[in-house]
């Protein structure tokens, strides 16, 4: 029988999507099931993006540019000088979605064995990226007890060797939720600099900053121009998950002209979908101020309400819309796949995504769990009051 790739044996799942076929038989079985485990927000898409693709006057859904379409690209440019980052449409590329932007980013700077430092717990698909591209994952350890707050640079510093060729930090994070300082920006943006490293920045998130605080973006930090790659995505800014576009962003051109080379070999981002995002780049400000005070809302339900479950110690999130949770269980797998088979309250249960996946060191994060608020703040409270019941009666 012909074999698999070694690769494909190293692929990991999804700590976020394995337990789906268990969530399934809860629901067979009657259940109610809520889902804190993906962050598919439940904000409507704005309205704008939906009209643009009902209204579309194309005769043909043909290829567009590989780099996405001229248009798109001038007017995410637009969009990037609001928030005070400077860049021409010829510094971006249209993906589909962040994901393909960190595969060519990874693809565009590092060969198989390099390796690629990466503050841990970081959001999951990282380790997949990682290995589909021969890369290795060097974590550097941030701590509930810190608030998963920028590990010391003494740490960073002291795992760079000649393989060493990135820095990858996700900001705001998923899935601790910290918000990096401007202060720690310009920390990395000094190590880089000093040990000649490229520092990719996820920033997905990046209107979803709580409690006053600004997001501060590398692209943002003049000093590192030729250092500093960005990845973005339309996928939870406008609760378009579905619409599959991201783009990668860089004032080094080499970056880009070698990016556009993996762009060309997957032919061009999805045309409709392409049509909608640049519709939504024109949704008004409002929009953003409801989603902002609506989360900042369900966050301090959740964050009050798990703070009062004996045993559970929990990080405080400045953005994006998730957390981390530390509970009394030895293994949280073992917890969330419990959840749904055997217990439920009142006919209710939770489905929730096991931590240990959003690490890359064996054996830590075993007994946390990553929490989406992305429920509204009446499902959070009865999840939260599931999880306090299913604590009671849980036996490792």
């Amino acid at each position: 029988m012909p074999s698999i790739s070694t690769k494909g044996k190293l692929m990991p799942q999804s700590p976020i999507r394995k337990l789906v076929p268990y969530a399934e038989k809860a629901y067979k079985q009657g259940k109610t099931v809520y889902h804190l485990n993906i962050g598919q927000p439940d904000i409507k898409t704005p309205q704008i993006a939906l009209d643009a693709v009902k209204i579309h006057s194309l005769d043909i859904i043909a290829y567009t540019r590989s780099e996405g379409s001229e248009e798109y690209r001038k007017k995410i440019a637009k969009y990037y000088a609001k928030n005070k980052i400077d860049v021409n449409h010829d510094d971006i590329i249209v993906t589909t979605g962040g994901s393909e932007a960190l595969l060519f980013a990874f693809g565009s700077i590092m060969d198989v064995d390099d390796e690629i430092i990466i503050p841990e717990p970081f959001y999951a698909n990282y380790n997949g990226f990682s290995t589909s591209s021969g890369v290795n994952i060097v974590p550097v350890i941030s701590k509930i007890e810190d608030n998963f707050a920028l590990p010391l640079i003494e740490e960073f510093e002291k795992l760079i060797t000649p393989k060493t060729k990135a820095i990858l930090i996700c900001n705001p994070g998923n899935p601790t939720g910290y918000l990096y300082s401007k202060e720690e920006i310009k920390k990395l943006a000094d190590l880089v600099k000093k040990h000649d490293l490229f520092l990719i920045a996820d920033e997905v998130y990046r209107e979803f900053a709580y409690d006053g605080v600004k997001h501060y973006s590398i692209m943002e930090e003049p000093s590192i121009e030729q250092h500093a790659i960005m990845i973005d995505s339309v996928s939870k800014r406008y609760s378009m998950c579905g619409a599959r576009i991201g783009c990668l962003v860089s004032k080094n051109k080499e970056v880009i002209t070698t990016a556009l080379k993996f762009a060309q070999a997957r032919l061009s981002p999805p045309t409709l979908a392409q049509i909608a995002s640049e519709a939504a780049l024109d949704t008004p400000q409002s929009y953003f101020d409801d989603v902002i005070n609506e989360y900042v809302e369900r966050r301090n339900t959740l964050i009050e309400g798990l703070s009062k479950i004996d045993g559970v110690k929990v990080a405080t999130p400045k953005g994006a819309f998730y957390c981390i949770a530390e509970l009394p269980v030895k293994n949280s797998d073992d917890f969330a796949q419990w959840l749904l088979e055997k217990f439920d309250f009142n006919g209710e249960t939770v489905m929730v995504a096991p931590a240990a996946g959003f690490y890359s060191t064996p054996g830590v994060g075993l007994n946390q769990i990553r929490i989406a608020y992305v429920l509204n703040k009446e499902s959070l409270q009865k999840a939260v009051n599931i999880i306090k019941e299913a604590l009671k009666v849980y036996k490792d």
